[in-house]
């Protein structure tokens, strides 16, 4: 996000907002896992991370995104998107919008990475291929609600420029050892004198979908973005974005989970209300 160049400096309240409110959270203990390795923890849930975005690949589903800026409690601006993603003959990914009011924002702008951030770092997925590109270290095992998992801080070996990282912390459930949320931000950021592209710190949390992959479900981000230029201009910045309706869309793909295909995942017909118009 960059911002938008204004004559006088703003003034804006923080208001802090705990991410940990929406789950009910163990202590974090630093005990090491018993019966396996973190290393084997690692490359069990990265190759269930891709198996997971294979399946994610061949699921349709809707996509809320609210962007806001805050006085205090008083919204100021708003970038607001809803679009369906679907999927054409040949199983190429589509983006339907279905609303999109006129962006109101006015002390930043939205940039490309944002708007790539929002479609593929907020949903993190860190698969197989991927693990190595991060240094992953164990910090220890914490309560998520029902969950019990082991917790993990990441981050880039290296930065390309090009590309977009996660960089944070992610909780892996102990039992399906997938991903059932992460905490961090993306990265990187510009900091030049005069082009700054900053990103706040954001939550996403997963469910489970058809009893087998953990899908993100909710997204929040509520930070403050501290801008040099302009008069060290602060910004509250407040994100939402809810993924709905998942529902698994007919292709010749093969669906595995665990290593075995999914009973009816392959040549299947979508259904007339999956069908992209």
């Amino acid at each position: 996000m960059k911002p938008i160049r204004i004559a006088l400096a703003l003034s804006v309240s923080v208001l802090f907002s705990s991410w940990l409110a929406f789950a009910q959270e163990g202590q974090l203990v630093t005990d090491p896992p018993k019966g396996i390795t973190t290393q084997e923890i690692i490359q069990k849930f990265a190759a269930k991370e891709k198996e997971f975005k294979v399946a994610r690949d061949n699921y349709t589903f809707r996509q809320d995104v609210r962007v806001q800026t805050l006085d205090g409690d008083t919204v100021t601006g708003e970038y607001r998107e809803v679009f369906d993603v679907t999927y054409d003959d040949k199983s190429r990914h589509l983006e339907n919008v279905v609303f999109a009011p006129q962006n109101t924002l006015s002390e930043i702008q939205m940039t490309p990475e944002d708007l790539q951030d929002i479609r593929h770092t907020m949903p993190f997925v860190l698969t197989s291929e991927e693990v190595n590109d991060y240094d992953i270290l164990f910090v220890g095992q914490q309560q998520e609600d029902e969950l019990h998992c082991y917790v993990f801080d990441i981050a880039p070996k290296k930065i390309d420029p090009k590309r977009r990282y996660f960089q944070g912390r992610i909780w892996v459930d102990d039992r399906d050892l997938q991903i059932v949320k992460t905490f961090g931000k993306p990265v990187p950021e510009t900091h030049k004198k005069n082009n700054e592209n900053l990103f706040p710190k954001f939550t996403t949390w997963r469910e489970q979908v058809d009893g087998k992959y953990w899908f993100p479900a909710y997204t929040k981000a509520d930070d403050t973005l501290h801008f040099r230029s302009g008069g060290f201009q602060d910004v509250h910045v407040r994100d939402i974005i809810k993924y709905t309706d998942y529902k698994r869309y007919g292709s010749k793909t093969v669906i595995t989970y665990e290593g075995k295909q999914l009973p009816g995942a392959q040549d299947q017909k979508p259904p007339d209300d999956q069908k992209p118009r």
